[in-house]
């Protein structure tokens, strides 16, 4: 199988970049894809031989998106939109990764696929906005919802949490909020298989989640983080409202998974068996916490 892959140096392309082995893989990063033009990259998919394409794009900067809305909402919203439309007049999958961030965070059961969305703000906003333009592409696509992503790659909550308990004794770590942590490993599995089985099964189409487990704060998390990699540093716990920030993030991240496990057979993954892998990558040479 050939893949198709929007992104190049972010968390879950540097991960699918890693299964070459098993897939035949093309990426394409800001360098030779502009993802604020939705018509060139969809250009791309009608010139590729790819037998699938799996988005790995996104605006993340969650707070800049404040600011800066109407990018987000093309590299989130119009893009991904432009590039379902283009699988489906070629009639190959199409596997967009989106995010917890539609939901509003109320309440503390997990959030279902069909649950109703209700972004919190801009950022929420622009990926529900990709979301909507997928499915109205139809044919053979999966919306992929994921949260708190974790590798050894870029910039992410693990990296910080080994930086700053290796400089202090003590961290001060929002308690309030819960989610499942998620390996970018196990979400770029999940997105070739998912890609694969939609190959042979367009019928499979449709929105899953796909998080972590068990469900954590990030102060537990911080706390896992800890443990794993034999630093002292004491986790005190304070609510969101003690840390601002421009956007406002859900409290509630939970996510029901079962749909993902029962029409594809991929399960829950813990992500502290990933976590263990990321700590492993961190201690090859050339790797370091940001």
């Amino acid at each position: 199988m050939k893949v198709l892959v929007f992104g190049k140096t972010g968390q879950l392309a540097c991960e699918l970049a890693r299964r070459t082995g098993t897939v035949t893989l093309e990426l394409h990063g800001r360098d030779t894809a502009d993802f604020s033009d939705p018509a060139a990259c969809a250009a791309m998919v009608a010139a590729s031989d790819a037998d699938a394409v799996i988005n790995a794009v996104a605006y993340t900067a969650v707070d800049k998106a404040e600011e800066e809305e109407a990018l987000a909402s093309m590299v989130n919203g119009e893009t991904p939109g432009a590039l379902a439309r283009a699988c489906a007049a070629k009639g190959i999958p199409f596997v967009h990764v989106s995010t917890d961030y539609v939901f509003d965070g109320a309440g503390e059961t997990p959030f279902a696929t069909d649950n109703p969305t209700a972004p919190l703000g801009a950022y929420g906003r622009s990926k529900l906005k990709g979301e909507e333009a997928v499915r109205a592409a139809g044919d053979a696509y999966a919306i992929l919802r994921t949260s708190w992503v974790v590798s050894a790659h870029g910039k992410n909550f693990v990296k910080t949490m080994l930086r700053l308990g290796a400089e202090r004794d003590r961290l001060t770590v929002v308690a309030d909020q819960i989610g499942g942590p998620t390996s970018a490993a196990d979400i770029a599995d999940a997105c070739l298989e998912i890609a694969r089985q939609l190959g042979e099964d367009p019928s499979k189409s449709g929105t899953y989640h796909f998080s972590g487990g068990p469900d954590v704060s990030w102060a537990g998390f911080a706390r896992g983080i800890f443990e794993q990699a034999g630093i002292s540093c004491e986790v005190a716990d304070i609510p969101s409202s003690a840390y601002p920030t421009p956007a406002k993030r859900p409290l509630n991240s939970r996510m029901d998974n079962s749909a993902t496990e029962a029409l594809f057979g991929i399960a829950r993954p813990d992500w502290r068996d990933g976590l263990r892998e990321i700590l492993k990558d961190l201690q090859k040479p050339g790797c370091a916490p940001q």
